[in-house]
């Protein structure tokens, strides 16, 4: 059996067959006096693995009498070892050694070495502080290690420390800190990476560890800007975190990198990292791995930010931090939002539409559309603390609000200011809402409007007033225009067989409603202030048409087309009552002045229109009494054909027009009726004749109810009077005749004894008696009656 010493001898040799050492970085790194000393007490010998340097091998000051490693036969006393990067020295005890019993013994304690060099992934153990000058103090390579190695931890402790914390934590040996999970390749790993399963046997445990000694060595400058140019952004930023670690807290002299270049490289991949995230909105779509890189990049630097606070490190290990990113991100955003919304580029330019109407509409589209990106992809990539949608939400906000208040704060013309305040009431809240992803995000916010509600209320006035001026002006145009078609003479157009002005008809009323609309579509209150302003001046305008009409009527009654321009105007106010009734409130009190005077303006030309025919009429009924009631069918149908032929007119009046004259002209042909029989032209005091007369007024009656229904006449009130009062004039007796007459008192309240008087002188043989006791039955009542029952009120009795 070989004995322990040359175990550890055969241990020097595999080490020495080892070649990944020999390179440049571990060269450079092991110049930083990298080493791990162990001591064993059963072996009762040091181990000393040193990087860098080769001091060969001798007795230690505590023991001389201990064996030269000569003596083995491998090299001779102040030789280098075969492998000068790496020298393992053994300062072995004999009596140890003796103790030890065998080489199998001596095996298993080596194996208990091992956790020493898998417990930290670089390879320096705690306790080993008090030996970092080391290596620049071994100036001559064959001086003795131990004259030069100054007193450590004790192996005991060391082993004790270890072995609690193995216990304690038995994957300690195999996991990674956060620094190592950056690889040599530039990957960022897992924190849950398991460790590669190393070889069996000594020399290949050993690699196994070596091998991570070697991952988990400080990453170089160049390593980092590989990465920044393969834009890998978040392993270049755990890497450059590492380099911030490793130059932390260490003298200028023992750094390789400085301070000034760990910056460098900072603000290399700040650049990157920031125009990546500057254009989010559309690499989210185009290079989302990229802008993922991104974000993460940014997630990694703000961990650090607040991993170094939070661990109250000390001040020398804070030079690098805080980096502060999450800041720059915000500058980033509003910088992004900014641009975004000031290059009108990317948006269509709409026809007619203003230099400030064109400005509006590309912001309000570019934001709600870059919204909708935010909130659907954007949003997912950043952890809840970064508040991402009301970020970028509040941003665009602020930019949109303040360039419409220094829009309102210029001269704006009367179409700006109704698409600002289109966008301020009404575009702004609520179109940004139609899409459900973007009304769910906007409702947890408070924006707040476009404008100041002083900037606002301002601007509304001035919007208010211009339009009520541009009303008004059209108002008084279409007025001008009518009056002198009238003076034309011209017969009007037709719309649907009724004579109609197409003026007043479309160009006023729709001026009207049109402006109406645009303001409640600015919003409700607005367009009820706007209503109120233009009811009045609508009033006002029909005042004016209701003067300059009247004039019309008593100049141009020999123009040859002034019946139908009558017509026009009576069908015109079919136009405005309707729109009066559909579009004012009744608390308005211009709606009633309107009506009353469109009533008057239609009972006065309905009047004039029928001038003519009551004048052709006069003399036929005079022909009842001057014929005695003889021929009475034929002066009927005399008039009859008379009002036929100008009903035919009429006819081009709208049909509430049309009706209502309609009714005049049956009420008229009933009470010019009544008014012959009222003359007391006629006495008679046969009964026969009585009877001759009652059978002819109830034919009379039923021609006339017959030619007014046909014609279209509602008024059936009027039916039952003549039939009637023929009856009383029928009837003999004189109970019978106070039934009738108080039957007709009832059917028309305002009949008085004047009247009765009258009509009952046609019944010559009634008493004086008689007369006084039928008069007596009908009294004279002050109640009031409908107006659309007066009848005999409007009768004069000679």
């Amino acid at each position: 059996m070989r004995s322990c010493p040359n175990l550890v001898f055969s241990l020097v040799n595999q080490l020495s067959e080892l070649t990944w050492y020999k390179t440049p970085e571990l060269a450079a790194r092991v110049t930083h006096g990298l080493r791990l000393v162990i001591q064993d007490r059963l072996w009762g010998a040091q181990v000393v693995l040193i990087h860098g340097q080769g001091p060969t091998l001798n007795q230690t000051q505590a023991e001389p009498s201990r064996a030269e490693f000569s003596s083995s036969g491998l090299w001779k006393v102040g030789s280098p070892p075969p492998c000068p990067p790496l020298i393992v020295g053994l300062l072995w005890c004999p009596a140890a050694s003796a103790a030890a019993g065998s080489c199998c013994t001596a095996g298993r304690k080596m194996m208990k070495m091992l956790p020493f060099f898998q417990s930290d992934p670089i390879g320096i153990r705690n306790g080993t502080a008090g030996c970092n000058d080391v290596n620049g103090q071994l100036e001559n390579p064959l001086a003795s290690v131990a004259e030069h190695i100054p007193s450590c931890t004790s192996g005991d402790e060391i082993w004790s420390k270890d072995q609690e914390k193995m216990s304690e934590r038995p994957e300690a040996a195999c996991r990674t800190s956060r620094a190592s999970s950056i690889t040599s390749n530039g990957s960022c790993a897992s924190a849950g990476e398991s460790p590669e399963k190393g070889k069996k046997g000594i020399k290949g445990i050993l690699t196994t560890a070596l091998k991570k000694m070697r991952k988990a060595r400080p990453p170089s400058v160049k390593q980092v800007m590989d990465l920044i140019e393969k834009q890998k952004l978040c392993d270049a930023v755990q890497h450059l975190i590492a380099l911030e670690k490793n130059v932390s807290g260490k003298s200028e002299e023992a750094l390789t990198i400085t301070q000034q270049d760990i910056e460098s490289i900072c603000d290399v991949l700040k650049h990157k990292v920031f125009s990546v995230l500057k254009n989010s909105v559309l690499l989210v779509r185009t290079n989302p791995e990229l802008l993922q890189q991104a974000v993460d990049a940014l997630k990694e630097q703000e961990k650090e930010d607040h991993n170094c606070t939070s661990e109250n490190l000390p001040e020398q290990n804070m030079q690098f931090r805080p980096r502060k990113w999450k800041d720059l991100w915000m500058a980033t955003v509003k910088e992004s939002v900014d641009t975004r919304m000031k290059d009108t580029s990317h948006t269509p330019r709409t026809e007619n539409l203003s230099a400030v109407g064109q400005k509006l509409l590309h912001m309000g589209k570019t934001m709600k559309e870059d919204l909708m990106v935010v909130a659907q992809y954007i949003k997912h990539l950043y952890p809840p603390e970064f508040d991402v949608f009301r970020t970028y939400a509040e941003l665009y906000h602020h930019h949109f609000a303040s360039l419409a208040k220094k829009a309102a704060e210029s001269q704006l013309d009367d179409k700006d200011v109704y698409l600002l305040l289109s966008w301020v009431h009404n575009i702004y809240p609520k179109d940004m809402r139609k899409d459900r992803v973007l009304a769910e995000e906007l409702e947890k916010l408070e924006l707040g409007s476009l404008l100041p509600l002083n900037l606002s209320k301002e601007l509304e006035k001035k919007y208010l007033e211009s339009e009520e001026a541009t009303i008004k002006n059209v108002l008084s145009k279409c007025l001008e225009k009518e009056i002198q078609r009238w003076k034309e003479d011209k017969e009007p157009e037709k719309l649907n067989g009724h004579f109609q002005s197409e003026l007043l008809a479309i160009i006023v009323i729709q001026s009207i409603y049109n402006s109406q609309m645009r303001a409640r579509d600015i919003n409700i209150v607005l367009g009820e202030e706007l209503s109120c302003r233009l009811s009045t001046e609508l009033a006002a305008f029909l005042r004016s048409y209701k003067d300059a009409f009247e004039d019309f009527k008593e100049k141009g009654k020999k123009h040859r087309h002034y019946r139908p321009v009558l017509i026009a105007n009576i069908n015109n106010c079919c136009n405005f009552r309707d729109y009066t009734e559909k579009n004012i409130a009744e608390k308005d009190d211009n709606k009633e002045r309107i009506l009353s005077t469109l009533r008057d303006i239609e009972i006065s030309s309905e009047d004039v229109l029928l001038q003519q025919l009551f004048a052709q009429l006069k003399p036929i009924y005079k022909k009842f009494t001057e014929n005695k009631w003889e021929c009475s069918n034929e002066i009927m149908n005399e008039i009859i054909k008379t009002t036929s032929n100008h009903i035919s007119e009429l006819r081009t009046l709208k049909d509430p027009f049309y009706h209502s004259v309609i009714e005049k002209i049956h009420i008229r042909l009933v009470k010019d009726y009544i008014v012959r029989l009222l003359k007391k032209k006629v006495s008679m005091k046969s009964p026969a004749q009585q009877q001759n007369l009652a059978q002819s007024i109830s034919k009379n009656a039923a021609d006339l109810e017959a030619f007014c229904t046909s014609n279209g006449s509602k008024a059936t009130w009027l039916n039952s009077v003549l039939p009637k009062l023929a009856e009383i004039i029928r009837l003999q007796d004189t109970g019978a005749i106070k039934i009738e007459v108080a039957t007709l008192a009832t059917a028309y309240p305002d009949i008085r004894k004047r009247h009765l008087e009258a009509f009952l002188h046609i019944k010559a043989n009634l008493s004086r008696g008689e007369l006084k006791s039928i008069l007596g039955y009908l009294a004279d009542g002050t109640a009031s009656t409908p107006p659309s029952t007066l009848l005999f009120s409007s009768i004069n009795v000679s």
